[in-house]
């Protein structure tokens, strides 16, 4: 049996180790995604924005997607992005476990969107933990709030500023609070 890619690896979930034999991998696709990053966060206008967002993710970015840099993501390759989709100020994406932002997310400075974590177990520590974040249509993520990794934020739902999402999100939510814990049911 073939072994497959490291990346597929985490997209797959499977905790890799840095001692693995294709952990070298990381760093160096974190350098040539960095290389992108830095003409993407000198550009000045909406279109080269989207223009390297999409050569980092490659994907061809829809005309409404809007992005306030600095901007921080550590692959790309494992994100997706949906349509009218903002994302303001000094936000931070870890993509190996993969991101998925559907359509009409509104996203406030400061949001960290982690899909990797580490094993408590020091032995394992350095060991990466992918799980999937997916972000589903028309959520606000309010200013500072940090999702983590296996998270899925509910359609129409909101993450008040400052917040820790460890758990996901049911739809038509407001959740705040470090945990975050639901704060009341939004009617539709």
């Amino acid at each position: 049996m073939k072994e497959t890619d490291i990346f597929n690896r985490l997209l797959e979930g499977e905790t890799t180790s840095p001692t693995d034999s294709e952990a070298y991998k990381l760093h160096e696709a974190a350098f040539k995604t960095k290389a992108i990053l830095h003409k993407m966060n000198q550009a000045t206008n909406a279109k080269e924005i989207r223009h390297f967002l999409g050569e980092i993710i490659n994907s061809k970015l829809d005309d409404t997607v809007t992005v306030f840099t600095p901007f921080h993501i550590n692959y790309g390759k494992h994100t997706k992005l949906g349509k009218n989709i903002f994302i303001n100020f000094d936000c931070v994406f870890l993509d190996l476990g993969g991101i998925i932002i559907e359509d009409n997310v509104l996203i406030a400075p400061k949001v960290s969107l982690l899909s990797e974590g580490h094993p408590i177990n020091p032995d394992n520590r350095h060991c990466l933990i992918p799980k999937p974040i997916h972000i589903k249509k028309n959520v606000w993520i309010g200013a500072n709030a940090t999702i983590l990794q296996g998270v899925t934020i509910g359609e129409n739902s909101i993450v008040a500023a400052g917040s820790v999402v460890t758990k996901s999100v049911p739809k038509n939510t407001v959740v705040g609070g470090i945990p975050a814990k639901i704060i009341k049911k939004i009617k539709t």
